[in-house]
């Protein structure tokens, strides 16, 4: 996999879809702070995502409100479901072990109570990160077919993934996650600008949101689908 290539190819995508298109800009600019002050809960921003990670090109128009309010919370969905493996190993195991801390005066059942509560979160962390590995696969499938059910079609999603190599597909994430962390840096520094800077980090953050689902989409693309 040309990770550098598909970089370029996303920055190029996002380039050509709001450069000279600036309506569309200060439109998707103004749905990422709607979409931030409501914590996602009018996720119109993140419905238009979905389209860009469907493999459109060139980049979707922005119209069809209902359907990226809809789209949206799919997506919303999605991922709170697959987190919820997560959530459970934490409540179950480290839950468990603050409520037998609490219980107790004994010094020594206490430390072994604090232990088995980090272990609890360690452990949902570790569940987390492979779901999160999966649920992201599991958003592009959705994407593509436009089909929550396709989400959550466990079989196809791991064997689209063992088709592209899980290897390329980590690596693909990890790599995206670089970029944004760089991103995010710079972005900070601008945000510092006094007035305008939050204005900028608003405007960059609408056009993230398109570099970020491009490159996901041509990552996916790259696997032979499964039915």
């Amino acid at each position: 996999m040309d990770y550098v290539s598909v970089i370029s190819n996303s920055f190029e995508y996002t380039k050509e879809a709001l450069v000279g298109k600036w309506m569309d800009w200060i439109i998707l600019a103004v749905l990422a702070l709607v979409q931030t002050f409501t914590l996602s809960l009018i996720p119109l921003l993140s419905g238009y995502v979905v389209r860009v990670l469907a493999g459109k090109t060139p980049a979707p128009a922005v119209d069809e409100w209902g359907k990226l309010f809809v789209d949206g919370w799919k997506l919303n969905i999605i991922g709170f479901v697959y987190m919820i493996p997560a959530l459970l190993v934490f409540l179950l195991l480290g839950g468990l072990s603050v409520i037998a801390g609490m219980a107790t005066t004994d010094p020594t059942a206490a430390g072994a109570a604090i232990l088995g509560a980090m272990a609890g979160a360690f452990l949902a962390l570790l569940v987390g990160l492979v779901m999160a590995f999966i649920a992201l696969f599991a958003v592009l499938r959705f994407a593509h077919t436009d089909s929550i059910g396709e989400a959550f079609n466990f079989s196809a999603i791991l064997g689209q993934i063992g088709a592209l190599g899980w290897g390329t597909w980590i690596i693909a994430v990890i790599v995206l996650v670089v970029v944004a962390l760089i991103y995010g840096f710079v972005v900070g520094i601008l945000s510092a600008i006094p007035l305008l800077g939050w204005l900028i980090a608003i405007f960059l953050n609408a056009a993230f949101a398109i570099f970020y689902a491009r490159y996901l989409a041509q990552i996916y693309e790259a696997a032979p689908a499964s039915a």
